[in-house]
């Protein structure tokens, strides 16, 4: 029995903002203190560390829950599959559906039921509902998917990962510059033939690292402080993924029967180009190897980091051909991986 994505599609905003736009922004320290640095000095550190040139915000009049439902369309349309006959819909977020200007979360009705709403879907049997599981949660979703098939419990599921980071950032945080929005979606079925989801390994780590992401004040102290603005330890997260998501690489590669030389893609999520080239190189340095050239295929250069969104993105994107020396072919191994709030991780190796 194979259980695999039989639909694909992504949503990416229209709305280009270049680092240029930062220029103007007043970057301040934790404590509220200035930067002595000159913008134009921070904003050409983040570019070497994250990678990330420009990134995708969606415009005004546009919520997450509209995001999900425009890449649910693209990915129903390309399964083929008829909506009604859906058993779940299962849409991964962190913030709900934030209206710009405003800052508040809105999760009543889940955004799952939004989107079910929004595809006309009449079906009360198909059961609709949320997971927060930090940017791992489109994968985690597939997984849940899975698990509902393998049990009889459920035929064909769609999953989806939306998010609007823009409008939950501190401007005066120098992190507010990696995040963006977007949202990705999947129709998972089984079917009879040797591809498909062939292992998963997924885990949450909270004894110490349980609030490495959280929600804080903004760092203008003299601001109104009852808004809260999604922030990081950058160092925690980066020690912690380096030495949690190879491992769980590994492991997952492990259970799937499949040996490093059969891995053609690796589909990480957008986090940070630096942070994902380290974990990669540490996944393949576990195998006693260097990391091959054109294996991990990267949107974060000019899609910044759209959390749950991410991985389903560029997994579209590569099999749209839309990614220089990218490429994937039926039969070809891949992994995809994540790591994020919780502290989260999850990997899935795949026969596509």
């Amino acid at each position: 029995m194979a259980i695999k994505i039989t639909g694909l599609g992504s949503y990416i905003p229209e709305v280009v903002t270049k680092n240029d736009n930062f220029q103007k922004h007043q970057f301040l320290n934790m404590d509220g203190s200035a930067i002595k640095s000159e913008n134009g000095i921070i904003i050409e550190k983040f570019k070497a560390i994250t990678g990330i040139s420009e990134r995708r915000y969606a415009p005004a009049g546009m919520q997450s829950s509209d995001m999900g439902t425009q890449a649910a369309l693209k990915a129903i349309k390309d399964s083929g599959v008829d909506p009604e006959t859906l058993d779940y819909i299962i849409c991964a977020h962190n913030y709900g559906d934030v209206q710009k200007g405003s800052n508040f979360s809105d999760i009543v009705p889940s955004l799952a039921s939004r989107i079910k709403h929004n595809l006309r879907i009449q079906n009360p049997k198909c059961v609709a509902y949320d997971i927060l599981f930090g940017c791992p949660g489109w994968i985690e979703g597939v997984i849940q998917a899975q698990a509902y098939i393998k049990a009889g419990m459920a035929k064909k599921c769609l999953v989806i990962g939306t998010e609007m980071l823009s409008r939950v950032v501190d401007d005066h945080d120098r992190d507010s510059m990696i995040y963006s929005d977007g949202a990705g979606a999947s129709i998972i079925e089984q079917d009879d033939s040797d591809t498909g989801i062939l292992s998963f390994e997924t885990a949450t780590f909270t004894y110490d690292e349980a609030y490495f992401l959280f929600n804080g004040s903004s760092y203008n102290t003299e601001a109104e402080q009852q808004t809260k603005y999604i922030k990081m330890y950058g160092r925690k997260i980066y020690n912690f993924a380096l030495t949690q998501v190879p491992q769980a690489m590994k492991t997952c590669l492990e259970n799937s029967g499949c040996t490093i030389a059969d891995v053609k893609k690796i589909f990480i999520h957008q986090a940070n180009e630096k942070m994902d080239e380290a974990i990669v190189s540490r996944f393949y340095k576990l195998h006693d190897l260097e990391m091959p050239e054109h294996i991990m295929p990267m949107s974060i250069n000019t899609l910044g980091n759209s959390s749950v969104a991410t991985v389903p993105t560029v997994f579209d994107l590569v099999r749209q051909g839309a990614l220089e020396n990218h490429e994937i072919n039926k039969g070809d191994v891949v992994i995809f991986a994540s790591v994020g709030a919780g502290m989260n991780i999850n990997a899935m190796v795949y026969r596509y």
